[in-house]
């Protein structure tokens, strides 16, 4: 049973006694170190099978859990959801707990949720249901009541979509529906399971002779309710095992929190605490990026962050890519992706990331254009989808027919091709995208499944291959779908492709325009990290300037790319990136600079344009075009002021290397070719104010007149003088 387990794996496979703490990498196995665990107590005689509940985020993660479990001998266990197990629970103990009939189970809240805004008086738009049914459920697994969620979202800088009492009206109403309709979501079971458990001591001592060894997944993203459903579970003991990684919690909206990991050897002081940290699933290459973009992370969870190492061969670099508009990058990923089929690569191993799913569109465009097969992941699931519904009523029909010895249907392929050919699937996919293709790809991994099941099972019937699909529709094991995975970065978490495209990486994307606290900032820099970490081999990050042919290329690529991608530098160091020297003042006035280096590939600078930018004209930019505009206003109005040409204040270059540069203080504002001490001493706080969106000090005025004319004519800021940097600057923008 522990053949094959690395030492740290091997470590959290025999640690069967009080409670234990893994902390899993990306990559690291974590899935195959806890089924080992369960399956090696189960066969040492130290678990008992029926005695563990083992417990995650997914039905997929749970399906591919259990299957685990089958292969290793402990098909007795149960792993579940945490929602699964609580309503079977809640389902089994009702009569005995409570009485009477058990609720009915709403499916989908945002029906009911739009109703509830409805009789409040309050219209809500599509993305406000969304963003209101999303408030709700964080309100219940924090425990949050309607009469406190103002305050409580006031307290915690919830970005809510609705006025805060608003969206408590509409919470309200929506309790008060579910009650008069006999109803219950999905929350309500996690809570009503607690409340049993809490209030009635016969129920919650049934539940713990019946589990004593706990496991829990994806402990990272874990809510404060499920945090206590869980405590109600163990009912004090310690017989508890949780597996996370605090760099992969992307789901705090939904009231999901690292604390009760981080928290874990405070709680539990004796708790054995295993740290995987070797990565099987990349190559060095991509271990290394995801290890950089981390290695910039600030807050309680990148303190804790994991130092992954790769344990695979060498493979090719990351690709980063900047294009001139998002139909142009889309064209350029979906360009690569058939040159990576054309290289071996299957359609189903590669996948496009993305921050929103608005952004799917247009490679669904692309891709279609190409002619490359797709899926939209995150989207209905598999076996809801009304073709896939009518296919599995069809071939159902096809299997009575075909139970008629007499017949010769041909093999189970055959006839499930015969059955699909007439709602739609062909041999070749459909032109274009929209609904017509995705109904094909629907259809068409029904096809392929039958022939892999056939390949598998030579003398099944048509019967037996319906059984399986309703075997795998209980679990939601849906086939797989030979076609470039379209997801977003959320919807990838837990997966994995051989070549990810990580796309549309620009300032306002990712991270987020709404992304306004350091650990909101934090988070997004998190889902990217999941995004990197679910590549094997390939991995291409792209970004473009403008949203359409021919707007304004004013994006910037995302902050957390500085210091990765070649040509920038790290934030927070980017005055030292400049190189050799620097400006050095003493008692005997000024001294000259040495040598100007270009910050971004290091070569000697000797154009005075260049020079006032700090990089060769052809390095790329790492321009804040809106600081840009800013500092220009700004120095028209101080201009004026002066009565002299802009220039006088600052010329476009050095305006161009401050909005690149972005100084944070004064020591950084004074690197820059053109910022001279006197300058520094005028407008530097102003200057300083626009970089980090603070209120400038007012116009200049008084004396600052004469010795700005004076430094117009005269001053050597960065060894050239004004006028000189001036007309080579602004002659070279013309």
């Amino acid at each position: 049973m522990l053949d094959g387990l690395d030492p740290e794996q091997r470590a959290v496979a025999t640690a069967l006694r009080g409670p234990v703490c893994v902390l899993a990498g990306a990559g690291t196995g974590k899935t195959r170190a806890i089924t080992h665990r369960i399956a090696y107590g189960v066969r040492a005689g130290i678990l008992a099978p029926a005695s563990v509940l083992a417990v995650t985020f997914t039905a997929r993660a749970a399906g591919e859990m259990r299957g685990r479990l089958r292969q290793l001998g402990a098909g007795g266990v149960q792993a579940r959801t945490f929602h699964s197990a609580a309503l079977r629970q809640l389902q089994y103990f009702w009569p005995r707990a409570i009485g009477g009939e058990m609720p009915r189970l709403l499916e989908r809240k945002v029906q009911l949720v739009a109703e509830a805004g409805a009789r409040s008086r309050i219209r809500l738009d599509r993305n406000e249901l969304r963003d209101v049914t999303g408030e709700i459920e964080w309100c219940k697994v924090t425990q949050t009541v309607p009469e406190d969620y103002p305050a409580v979202a006031a307290k915690t800088g919830r970005d809510v979509p609705r006025d805060p009492a608003e969206i408590a009206r509409i919470y309200a109403t929506y309790e008060q529906l579910k009650r008069d309709r006999g109803s219950i979501d999905f929350e309500d079971v996690l809570l009503l399971t607690v409340g049993v458990l809490q209030d009635r001591p016969d129920v919650a001592d049934t539940v713990r002779s019946q589990y004593q060894h706990f496991v829990v997944d994806e402990y990272q993203d874990v809510s404060p309710l499920q945090q206590r459903l869980l405590e109600l579970w163990l009912g004090g003991r310690d017989t508890l095992c949780v597996v996370g990684d605090a760099s992969q919690t992307i789901y705090s909206f939904t009231g999901a929190t690292p604390d009760f990991l981080l928290g874990f050897r405070t709680r539990y002081p004796e708790a054995t605490v295993v740290k995987l940290v070797r990565d099987y699933r990349s190559t060095p290459q991509v271990v290394g990026l995801a290890n950089g973009l981390l290695a910039q992370a600030r807050g309680q969870a990148a303190a804790h962050r994991l130092e992954l190492v790769s344990q695979r061969e060498a493979g090719p670099e990351p690709s980063y890519a900047e294009y001139p508009d998002e139909p142009a990058e889309a064209a350029g990923a979906a360009r690569r992706i058939r040159e990576l089929m054309d290289e071996g690569v299957r359609p189903s191993e590669i996948a496009v990331l993305f921050r929103i799913n608005a952004q799917s569109e247009v490679y669904e465009q692309a891709l279609a254009d190409a002619g490359v097969p797709y899926q939209l992941r995150g989207a209905e699931r598999f076996f809801e989808r009304p073709e896939v519904r009518e296919a599995g009523m069809l071939l159902r029909g096809a299997a009575r027919a075909s139970a008629d010895p007499a017949q010769d249907a041909g093999s189970v392929p055959e006839q499930v091709r015969a059955v699909l050919s007439s709602r739609g699937w062909a041999s070749e996919p459909p032109t274009g995208s929209g609904a017509v293709r995705d109904r094909w790809e629907s259809l068409a991994a029904l096809v392929r499944l039958a022939e892999d099941f056939a390949a598998a099972r030579p003398g099944a019937t048509l019967a037996d291959f319906v059984a399986e699909l309703d075997e795998r529709a209980g679990a939601q094991h849906a086939p797989t779908v030979e076609g470039v995975t379209l997801a977003s970065l959320h919807a990838a978490k837990g997966l994995e492709w051989d070549a990810v495209f990580v796309v549309g990486l620009t300032e306002g994307t990712l991270p987020i325009t709404h992304a306004k606290t350091d650990e909101q900032v934090e988070e997004e820099r998190r889902l990217l990290y999941v995004g990197v970490t679910r590549a094997r081999l390939h991995l291409s990050l792209s970004w473009a300037l403008s949203r359409s042919p021919g707007g304004r290329g004013s994006r910037r690529p995302s902050r957390f790319l500085d210091g990765l991608r070649p040509g920038s530098a790290p934030r927070g160091a980017r005055g030292a990136a400049g190189g050799a020297g620097g400006v050095e003042r003493g008692s005997g006035g000024r001294k000259r600079r040495g040598p100007v280096l270009c910050r971004v590939c290091g070569r000697t600078l000797s154009d005075a344009g260049e020079i006032k930018l700090m990089r060769c004209e052809d390095c790329p930019s790492d321009l804040d075009e809106a600081l840009y505009d800013r500092l220009r206003e700004w120095r028209t109005t101080q201009a004026r002021a002066l009565g002299q040409p802009a220039y006088c204040v600052f010329t476009d270059k050095t305006l161009l290397a401050i909005a690149e540069v972005r100084p944070e203080d004064a020591a950084d504002l004074s690197r820059i070719p053109g910022v001279g001490a006197r300058k520094l001493d005028k407008f530097g706080a102003d200057v300083l104010a626009l970089c980090t969106g603070g209120e400038v000090g007012g116009e200049a005025g008084g004396d600052a007149i004469g010795e700005a004319a004076d430094e117009a004519a005269g001053e050597t800021d960065g060894g050239l003088p004004e006028d000189s940097a001036k007309s080579s600057a602004e002659g070279a923008e013309k």
